[in-house]
């Protein structure tokens, strides 16, 4: 294989790597796109930044939440209820409201289990 080919096909395997994973994020809302990012979230360098990214992203658009979450991973919350109960007391009142309404937001919209369930949920977008 000439030396001048490499380069085309280095380039060539990220672009598809690329439209894979743009295709994943836009087919049914991402659910195959996931597990994908829990995987490289394992791993040491990739799961760093990663993270970082994730909260800088969550500073740029909600700084108090940013904030909550920052204090109740600092206090050990996400380990023992008691702990979290008390990281929660010590919050300012903007970021306990950041922290549940970020909370009442995941738990409002669980994933529909069944067609009727799924179909249901449609039916209440629509309206």
């Amino acid at each position: 294989m000439p030396l001048w080919l490499i380069p085309p096909v280095i380039l060539g395997a990220l672009l598809l790597l690329l439209g894979v994973l743009a295709l994943l994020g836009r087919f049914r809302g991402g659910r195959y796109l996931r597990p994908v990012f829990a995987f490289l979230g394992k791993l040491p360098l990739v799961g760093k930044g990663l993270n970082r990214m994730s909260r800088a992203a969550l500073e740029r658009s909600n700084p108090e939440l940013a904030s909550a979450i920052r204090k109740l991973e600092r206090a050990g919350a996400t380990r023992d209820p008691m702990r979290a109960q008390k990281a929660i007391s010590q919050l300012t009142p903007a970021e306990r409201r950041a922290y549940f309404d970020a909370a009442g937001e995941y738990e409002a919209m669980p994933e529909p289990v069944n067609r009727q369930q799924r179909r249901r949920a449609q039916r209440a977008r629509r309206k």
